[in-house]
Protein backbone atom coordinates (compact mmCIF):
# COMPACT_ATOMS: atom_id res chain seq x y z
CA UNK A 1 0.00 0.00 0.00
CA UNK A 2 1.31 3.99 -1.03
CA UNK A 3 1.77 6.03 1.52
CA UNK A 4 -0.56 8.43 0.33
CA UNK A 5 -3.34 5.51 0.58
CA UNK A 6 -2.17 4.77 4.21
CA UNK A 7 -3.01 8.20 5.20
CA UNK A 8 -6.04 8.09 3.90
CA UNK A 9 -6.85 5.21 5.62
CA UNK A 10 -5.78 6.07 8.60
CA UNK A 11 -7.65 9.57 8.52
CA UNK A 12 -11.01 6.99 7.60
CA UNK A 13 -10.72 5.20 10.57
CA UNK A 14 -9.57 8.11 12.81
CA UNK A 15 -13.23 9.70 11.98
CA UNK A 16 -15.13 6.41 11.92
CA UNK A 17 -13.16 5.13 15.55
CA UNK A 18 -12.38 8.63 17.32
CA UNK A 19 -15.15 10.97 15.96
CA UNK A 20 -18.16 9.22 14.57
CA UNK A 21 -18.51 6.30 17.17
CA UNK A 22 -18.34 8.86 19.72
CA UNK A 23 -21.89 10.53 18.69
CA UNK A 24 -20.41 13.79 15.81
CA UNK A 25 -22.76 12.48 13.08
CA UNK A 26 -22.59 15.91 11.35
CA UNK A 27 -21.90 14.82 7.56
CA UNK A 28 -20.63 17.79 6.51
CA UNK A 29 -17.90 18.13 10.00
CA UNK A 30 -17.18 14.26 9.30
CA UNK A 31 -16.25 14.94 5.69
CA UNK A 32 -14.08 17.64 6.23
CA UNK A 33 -12.29 15.84 8.97
CA UNK A 34 -11.80 13.00 6.06
CA UNK A 35 -10.34 15.75 3.62
CA UNK A 36 -7.85 17.33 5.84
CA UNK A 37 -4.47 15.76 6.52
CA UNK A 38 -3.97 16.50 9.81
CA UNK A 39 -0.51 15.15 9.00
CA UNK A 40 0.49 18.47 7.20
CA UNK A 41 -0.34 20.47 10.29
CA UNK A 42 2.13 18.29 12.96
CA UNK A 43 5.57 18.81 13.41
CA UNK A 44 7.92 16.58 10.77
CA UNK A 45 8.56 14.33 13.88
CA UNK A 46 5.26 13.59 15.08
CA UNK A 47 3.76 12.72 11.88
CA UNK A 48 3.47 9.07 12.37
CA UNK A 49 1.34 10.22 15.59
CA UNK A 50 -1.21 12.42 13.22
CA UNK A 51 -3.99 9.99 13.36
CA UNK A 52 -3.38 9.41 17.04
CA UNK A 53 -6.70 9.44 19.21
CA UNK A 54 -4.92 12.24 21.86
CA UNK A 55 -3.83 16.25 21.42
CA UNK A 56 -0.03 16.31 20.53
CA UNK A 57 2.70 18.87 21.31
CA UNK A 58 3.65 21.33 18.51
CA UNK A 59 6.00 23.20 19.97
CA UNK A 60 6.03 26.99 21.81
CA UNK A 61 3.72 25.34 24.64
CA UNK A 62 0.76 24.88 22.94
CA UNK A 63 -0.38 21.64 21.17
CA UNK A 64 -3.07 20.21 18.26
CA UNK A 65 -6.13 18.99 19.86
CA UNK A 66 -7.21 15.47 19.77
CA UNK A 67 -9.30 15.14 16.44
CA UNK A 68 -12.91 14.15 18.58
CA UNK A 69 -12.72 17.48 20.64
CA UNK A 70 -11.70 19.30 17.43
CA UNK A 71 -14.74 17.91 15.72
CA UNK A 72 -17.30 18.35 18.81
CA UNK A 73 -16.30 21.88 18.90
CA UNK A 74 -16.83 22.47 15.73
CA UNK A 75 -20.17 20.64 15.05
CA UNK A 76 -21.51 23.05 17.85
CA UNK A 77 -21.07 25.86 15.70
CA UNK A 78 -23.77 24.48 12.94
CA UNK A 79 -21.75 25.60 10.23
CA UNK A 80 -23.88 25.46 6.89
CA UNK A 81 -21.23 26.84 4.08
CA UNK A 82 -22.10 31.01 4.43
CA UNK A 83 -20.81 31.76 8.09
CA UNK A 84 -18.09 34.50 8.93
CA UNK A 85 -16.06 32.22 11.63
CA UNK A 86 -13.60 33.83 14.51
CA UNK A 87 -10.81 31.13 15.69
CA UNK A 88 -8.75 32.74 18.89
CA UNK A 89 -5.70 30.25 19.02
CA UNK A 90 -4.45 29.21 15.33
CA UNK A 91 -2.00 26.83 16.44
CA UNK A 92 -0.71 24.77 13.63
CA UNK A 93 -3.62 25.94 11.70
CA UNK A 94 -5.35 22.14 12.24
CA UNK A 95 -8.54 23.58 13.27
CA UNK A 96 -8.55 26.74 10.59
CA UNK A 97 -8.54 24.25 7.55
CA UNK A 98 -11.00 21.85 8.93
CA UNK A 99 -13.39 25.51 9.47
CA UNK A 100 -12.29 26.39 5.99
CA UNK A 101 -14.40 23.63 4.47
CA UNK A 102 -17.49 24.91 6.19
CA UNK A 103 -17.39 28.49 6.15
CA UNK A 104 -17.47 31.34 4.18
CA UNK A 105 -14.85 32.90 5.33
CA UNK A 106 -12.37 32.26 8.35
CA UNK A 107 -10.42 34.93 10.75
CA UNK A 108 -8.11 32.93 12.89
CA UNK A 109 -5.83 34.88 15.31
CA UNK A 110 -2.47 33.38 17.18
CA UNK A 111 -0.23 35.31 19.80
CA UNK A 112 2.98 33.55 18.57
CA UNK A 113 4.15 34.98 15.48
CA UNK A 114 6.49 31.72 15.04
CA UNK A 115 3.22 29.28 15.02
CA UNK A 116 1.15 32.21 12.95
CA UNK A 117 3.92 32.52 10.21
CA UNK A 118 3.47 28.67 10.15
CA UNK A 119 0.21 28.24 9.99
CA UNK A 120 -0.37 30.53 7.16
CA UNK A 121 2.34 28.74 4.97
CA UNK A 122 0.22 25.56 5.54
CA UNK A 123 -2.64 26.63 4.95
CA UNK A 124 -1.88 28.32 1.79
CA UNK A 125 -0.14 25.48 0.34
CA UNK A 126 -2.99 23.87 1.61
CA UNK A 127 -5.45 25.55 -0.31
CA UNK A 128 -6.92 27.76 2.24
CA UNK A 129 -7.62 30.69 0.67
CA UNK A 130 -10.18 31.76 2.63
CA UNK A 131 -8.81 32.04 5.79
CA UNK A 132 -7.10 35.36 7.66
CA UNK A 133 -4.26 34.45 9.51
CA UNK A 134 -3.85 37.48 12.37
CA UNK A 135 -1.34 38.28 14.55
CA UNK A 136 -2.17 39.16 17.81
CA UNK A 137 -4.49 39.26 21.38
CA UNK A 138 -7.12 36.86 20.58
CA UNK A 139 -8.85 37.71 23.75
CA UNK A 140 -9.88 40.72 22.51
CA UNK A 141 -11.58 38.89 18.84
CA UNK A 142 -11.11 41.47 15.71
CA UNK A 143 -13.40 44.14 16.15
CA UNK A 144 -12.68 45.38 12.65
CA UNK A 145 -14.71 42.35 11.18
CA UNK A 146 -17.42 42.10 13.98
CA UNK A 147 -19.98 40.41 14.05
CA UNK A 148 -19.06 37.18 13.74
CA UNK A 149 -21.55 33.89 13.20
CA UNK A 150 -19.35 31.36 14.97
CA UNK A 151 -16.59 32.17 16.95
CA UNK A 152 -14.22 29.18 18.52
CA UNK A 153 -11.57 29.31 20.68
CA UNK A 154 -8.90 26.77 21.13
CA UNK A 155 -7.16 27.29 24.72
CA UNK A 156 -9.07 27.37 28.24
CA UNK A 157 -10.19 30.47 29.38
CA UNK A 158 -10.54 31.67 33.15
CA UNK A 159 -14.15 32.96 31.80
CA UNK A 160 -15.58 34.35 28.65
CA UNK A 161 -13.82 37.26 27.07
CA UNK A 162 -16.76 39.92 26.74
CA UNK A 163 -14.92 40.97 23.27
CA UNK A 164 -15.72 38.13 22.06
CA UNK A 165 -19.41 38.27 23.44
CA UNK A 166 -19.65 41.44 22.06
CA UNK A 167 -18.67 40.47 18.61
CA UNK A 168 -20.74 37.54 18.10
CA UNK A 169 -23.86 37.78 16.05
CA UNK A 170 -27.36 37.88 17.46
CA UNK A 171 -27.99 34.03 16.60
CA UNK A 172 -24.32 32.84 16.55
CA UNK A 173 -22.49 30.35 18.49
CA UNK A 174 -19.43 30.64 20.39
CA UNK A 175 -17.66 27.39 21.51
CA UNK A 176 -14.82 28.35 24.46
CA UNK A 177 -13.24 26.11 27.61
CA UNK A 178 -13.87 27.70 30.58
CA UNK A 179 -12.39 26.94 34.25
CA UNK A 180 -10.56 28.72 36.33
CA UNK A 181 -8.68 25.99 37.06
CA UNK A 182 -6.84 24.46 34.09
CA UNK A 183 -6.54 20.86 35.29
CA UNK A 184 -10.83 21.03 35.31
CA UNK A 185 -12.19 23.17 32.33
CA UNK A 186 -16.04 23.39 31.31
CA UNK A 187 -16.41 23.43 27.51
CA UNK A 188 -19.62 25.74 26.88
CA UNK A 189 -21.71 26.78 23.59
CA UNK A 190 -22.59 29.98 23.83
CA UNK A 191 -25.50 31.46 21.96
CA UNK A 192 -26.75 34.88 21.19
CA UNK A 193 -30.40 35.33 21.20
CA UNK A 194 -30.61 39.29 21.35
CA UNK A 195 -28.50 42.16 22.00
CA UNK A 196 -28.15 41.42 25.84
CA UNK A 197 -29.07 37.93 26.47
CA UNK A 198 -27.04 35.02 26.17
CA UNK A 199 -27.62 30.98 26.47
CA UNK A 200 -25.30 28.77 27.75
CA UNK A 201 -24.56 24.68 27.23
CA UNK A 202 -21.76 22.75 28.87
CA UNK A 203 -20.38 20.07 25.78
CA UNK A 204 -17.50 18.45 27.73
CA UNK A 205 -15.08 18.55 30.30
CA UNK A 206 -11.83 19.35 28.34
CA UNK A 207 -8.44 20.33 29.31
CA UNK A 208 -6.56 23.07 27.38
CA UNK A 209 -3.45 25.20 27.05
CA UNK A 210 -4.32 28.35 28.98
CA UNK A 211 -5.97 31.37 27.02
CA UNK A 212 -3.59 34.27 27.46
CA UNK A 213 -4.56 37.66 26.70
CA UNK A 214 -5.76 40.76 28.10
CA UNK A 215 -9.29 38.93 29.08
CA UNK A 216 -7.65 35.83 29.78
CA UNK A 217 -5.04 34.22 31.98
CA UNK A 218 -1.72 36.50 32.99
CA UNK A 219 0.51 34.65 31.57
CA UNK A 220 2.69 34.96 34.92
CA UNK A 221 -0.32 33.15 36.75
CA UNK A 222 0.04 30.06 34.81
CA UNK A 223 3.48 29.66 35.69
CA UNK A 224 4.37 27.01 38.54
Amino acid sequence: MGQLARTNELRDLMVRKQVEARGVRDPRVLQAMRFVSREDYVPEAKAPLAYEDRPLDIGCGQTISQPFIVALMVQALQLRGQEKVLEVGTGSGYGAAVLAHLSREVFTIERLPSLARAAARRLAEDGCHNVHVLEGDGTLGHPMQAPFDAIVVAAGAPQVPEALLSQLAVGGRLVIPVGQDLDDQNLMLVRRLAANEYQAQHLADVRFVPLLGAQGFCEQTTRH
